[in-house]
C-alpha cells in the first residue's frame, strides 16, 4: 500500500539556470580567464536557501534535455531540494547565466535563454496541484508571468490553492524578460489578487504598484488584498507591513563580494521564520542577516547559510 506523501514545507516555481560566475573581480567578461559553475535561478535558489534551514523543499521548473539539465538534477539533490517536479523540454537548452563582479554594487547579468527558456514551458496540465495545495508555503516569481504557457500555469496553481495563507509572490522584475514595464504591471496586478504575501525591492514595487516610497508601496500592496507586504531597501534595511503592524529593520552590513543571490537567501530565511511563527521583527532580522551573508560570498546557491550561521551572527549583534 502506498504511503501518503508528506506536504512540503516550501514549494517554489520558476526560473532555473547554470550560473557561470567569474573568479576574478573588477574585470569584464572579455578579460576573465577562470569561472565557477553553480546552480542558479531565483526560485531555485529560494528552495535551496529553505533547505539549508532544514525545511523540506522542492522546485517546479524545467530544463533542457542536455548535460546542464543533468547537472541541475544532481545539484538539487546534493543541496537537499526535491527534483521530482523538474522535467526536460526537448529542443531547448538549459539556460546559462554569466555575471560580472564589480563590488560593492555593480553585478551585470547576461542571460542566455534564447529562443525560449525551458522554465517558461511549464504546462498547466503537468502541475501536481495536490502538492501545490498542500505545501505550507508556495513561492512564485514575477518572471514566470512573462510568457505562456508558464503564465497560465501560475494562475492554475493559484486557483487550485485558493489564496491559502503563505502564498508568496516575489516581485522579482527583470526588464529583459518583458516587452515593457506596463506589460509586467498588468500581469502583476492580476497575480496580487491571488497571493497573500508580496516581497520586492523599491524598483520592483514601482512596477507592481507604481510606488517607490517604501511605506506607500507597502500600503498599496495591502490595498490589493495582500496580508503581508515586504519592501527590501538594500543598505537601508527592510520594511514590512500588515493591516495592524509596521516593522522596520536596520541592515546588517558586510563587505560585499557579490550582491546577486542575497535576495534569494532572504527569501528562504523568510520562509523559515514564517514557519516558526516568530514575531515579524525577528523573522525580518533573521532574513536580513541571511541575505547579507550571501552578499559577502561569491556564488549564490552554494553560499546559502545554515540556521546556526545566521543565529550566531544575531547573537553577536544582540551582545
Amino acid at each position: 500500500m502506498t504511503q501518503p506523501r508528506s506536504a512540503l514545507d516550501v514549494l517554489t516555481i520558476g526560473r532555473v539556470s547554470v550560473d557561470i560566475y567569474p573568479l576574478q573581480d573588477g574585470v569584464g567578461l572579455e578579460d576573465v580567464s577562470t569561472f565557477g559553475k553553480y546552480l542558479g535561478g531565483s526560485a531555485t535558489n529560494v528552495a535551496v536557501a529553505a533547505a539549508r534551514h532544514g525545511l523540506s523543499s522542492a522546485v517546479i521548473t524545467r530544463t533542457g534535455h542536455d548535460p546542464f539539465g543533468r547537472y541541475i538534477h544532481q545539484e538539487l539533490r546534493r543541496l537537499g531540494v526535491g527534483d521530482e517536479f523538474v522535467s526536460p523540454v526537448d529542443g531547448l537548452n538549459t539556460p546559462v547565466v554569466f555575471c560580472e563582479i564589480f563590488p560593492p554594487d555593480d553585478f551585470p547579468l547576461y542571460f542566455y535563454r534564447a529562443p525560449k527558456a525551458p522554465d517558461l514551458v511549464i504546462n498547466p496540465e503537468e502541475l501536481d496541484l495536490d502538492a501545490i495545495r498542500d505545501a505550507r508555503i508556495y513561492w512564485s516569481t514575477v518572471t514566470g508571468l512573462s510568457e505562456e504557457p508558464s503564465r497560465t500555469a501560475h494562475h492554475v496553481a493559484w486557483d487550485a490553492r485558493g489564496r491559502r495563507p503563505l502564498t508568496i509572490l516575489d516581485l522579482d522584475y527583470r526588464p529583459m524578460f518583458w516587452e515593457s514595464p506596463a506589460a509586467a504591471t498588468e500581469q502583476v496586478d492580476r497575480a496580487l489578487a491571488k497571493v497573500t504575501i508580496a516581497v520586492g525591492n523599491r524598483e520592483e514595487c514601482e512596477v507592481a504598484v507604481g510606488e517607490t516610497d517604501p511605506h506607500r508601496a507597502a500600503d498599496a500592496l495591502l490595498e490589493r488584498g495582500i496580508e503581508l507586504a515586504i519592501v527590501k531597501q538594500g543598505p537601508k534595511g527592510v520594511l514590512a507591513k500588515t493591516r495592524t503592524e509596521t516593522v522596520e529593520v536596520a541592515p546588517y552590513l558586510v563587505e560585499v563580494v557579490n550582491g546577486l543571490g542575497a535576495g534569494d537567501s532572504f527569501g528562504g530565511a523568510l520562509c523559515f521564520g514564517l514557519l516558526q511563527d516568530w514575531p515579524l521583527e525577528r523573522t525580518l532580522r533573521f532574513a536580513n542577516v541571511a541575505g547579507a551573508i550571501v552578499a559577502g560570498r561569491r556564488e549564490c546557491s552554494t553560499a546559502m547559510p545554515t540556521t546556526v550561521e545566521v543565529e550566531d551572527i544575531m547573537k553577536g549583534i544582540r551582545a
